[in-house]
């Protein structure tokens, strides 16, 4: 039975190609069995006609930014929301057609001189404000749909920007199709038009040391990022940037390597049997051939792999069944395997809205319309810049929580220990020490250099949300460049054996 689904699985995706081949981004995309680990909505949302939201105060070019303040929010300490300088707007990215993007900015609840940490949430077209108040913002949604304070928000040791991106996802969006991305290149440089603009806005930060995070897809958009700001500076470029390092969770970022991983790590937590494992493994090599021939700048052969590589992760979850593949300890319930009704409803009430000034754009959690422009994207390798970061001394950390199956741990281990850079064989030989947090171990570290891999322990694919201390005391070290505060016996990595 198990090798029948398998077998009508690869038909499935195979016989699929055909179509997709005369549309890439057709309805078929929309239906696949990969579009819960997306968030997908109903419908795509802030591709805006010039004629459609003619009252919105920001449709004019100049930047619109406001204080705001929440309503509903509620704090047993007495705290209030007017305490900290919050921030929320539209910036214009300047060299796009007619597209404005969306974002939160929250002060450091500790001091104006901490980093500033920009957030980038993956999908791809899933917004940031899932982080934001199911994650590491400074609130969190109650069912009442009134704000609590999250005690264990990122703002707590950063200055902390959310942003809505790709253009067209959350409260960004656009008049004219043409500013929808299809690449990290197109990606990176709105983010980098972005950041020009808020810099300009808030010159009293830019002198501040800066850090890119952000989980899933974000694995490919936080190099590319990364990348950009680094050779912008190095041209000098615009207002500079301080950036000292990227951090990646749970990430998609080597396609080849990550795509190997999922029948391992699905064998080694009981997730599937031996005689599935035997035949799923034989799809590995063709996906390595078509991840190759996709390469950094494939089109069509992007779109092949896509296709070939998934029959692997859909052959493993047609098996799993119900069980919640962003954190195999649960049960997938719905179609989001999470309930985050409650952020859409708050959102779009309209006080809300209003406090935001985002006028009538309706939010939604995730764009399809982003997801399928980026489905070429999919597949290509975003390591290959990383090493010329690192060996500029730019830092990175990648961490996972080990119940992650969609991005496993496993995987981003192997292609963090790959990574081909000075440093290499250092790193592959340096101890694996427990990350303590409150005297308990959190995870178990390794770091050498600017290079820092973190396998985070009782979490799945959103580890602030699963271990938010743990989280906020690997967010602080890290900026400080104490990650390795604490030390014991050494253990070994299953991917580094």
């Amino acid at each position: 039975m198990e090798k029948l689904i398998i077998f009508l699985t690869v038909l499935f995706f195979l016989s699929s190609f055909t179509s997709a081949k005369i549309s890439v981004f057709n309805e078929f995309q929309a239906d696949n069995p990969i579009e819960a680990f997306n968030l997908f909505p109903k419908r795509p949302v802030n591709i805006i006609n010039s004629s459609d939201n003619g009252d919105l105060s920001h449709s004019s070019s100049k930047i619109v930014e406001k204080r705001f303040k929440f309503p509903n929010f509620y704090d047993p300490s007495g705290a209030t929301v007017e305490e900290l300088g919050h921030h929320a707007g539209y910036y214009q990215i300047q060299h796009s057609h007619n597209a404005r993007m969306f974002y939160f900015f929250f002060e450091s609840r500790n001091r104006k001189e901490d980093p500033v940490v920009i957030w980038l949430t993956g999908g791809p077209g899933c917004s940031s404000e899932l982080a934001l108040f199911y994650e590491n913002g400074p609130f969190k949604i109650a069912n009442n749909l009134s704000l609590v304070w999250n005690e264990y928000g990122w703002d707590q040791a950063a200055n902390l920007i959310f942003v809505d991106q790709p253009i067209g996802t959350g409260f960004s969006y656009s008049t004219d199709r043409h500013d929808i991305r299809h690449d990290e290149s197109g990606v990176s440089n709105d983010l980098y038009d972005f950041l020009q603009a808020f810099f300009t806005k808030h010159p009293s930060f830019a002198k501040n040391d800066f850090y890119i995070t952000g989980e899933s897809y974000a694995g490919h958009y936080i190099p590319a990022f990364a990348a950009c700001v680094h050779s912008k500076n190095k041209a000098k470029k615009g207002i500079h940037i301080n950036l000292k390092g990227f951090a990646i969770g749970n990430g998609l970022t080597d396609p080849a390597v990550q795509y190997e991983a999922y029948p391992d790590y699905a064998l080694e937590m009981g997730l599937i049997k031996k005689s599935s494992y035997n035949v799923i493994t034989k799809m590995v090599p063709l996906c390595e051939t078509a991840v190759k021939l996709c390469g950094t700048k494939g089109t069509v052969s992007c779109m092949t792999s896509y296709l070939l590589c998934n029959t692997i992760f859909t052959s493993i979850r047609l098996l799993i069944g119900d069980t919640n593949y962003y954190d195999i300890r649960k049960k997938c319930e719905g179609r989001l395997c999470y309930d985050f009704s409650n952020m859409e409803k708050f959102l779009n009430q309209e006080s809300v809205r209003s406090a935001l000034g985002v006028g009538d754009i309706e939010f939604q959690s995730c764009s399809t319309t982003v997801y399928q422009a980026l489905l070429v994207d999919w597949m290509r390798n975003l390591e290959v810049g990383i090493p010329a970061l690192l060996e500029d001394g730019i830092q990175l950390l990648v961490y996972a929580g080990e119940y992650d199956l969609i991005c496993n741990w496993l995987g981003n281990s192997r292609w963090v220990h790959a990574m081909e850079w000075s440093a290499q064989q250092d790193f592959v030989a340096s101890p694996e020490i427990p990350f303590e947090v409150d005297g308990s171990e959190a995870g178990i570290l390794k770091s050498l250099g600017p290079l820092s891999f973190l396998k985070v322990h009782d979490a799945g694919h959103m580890v602030p949300m699963d271990q938010p201390k743990a989280a906020l005391e690997m967010l602080r070290r890290w900026t400080k460049g104490s990650l390795l505060l604490s030390t014991s016996t050494p253990q070994t990595f299953v991917a580094s054996q």
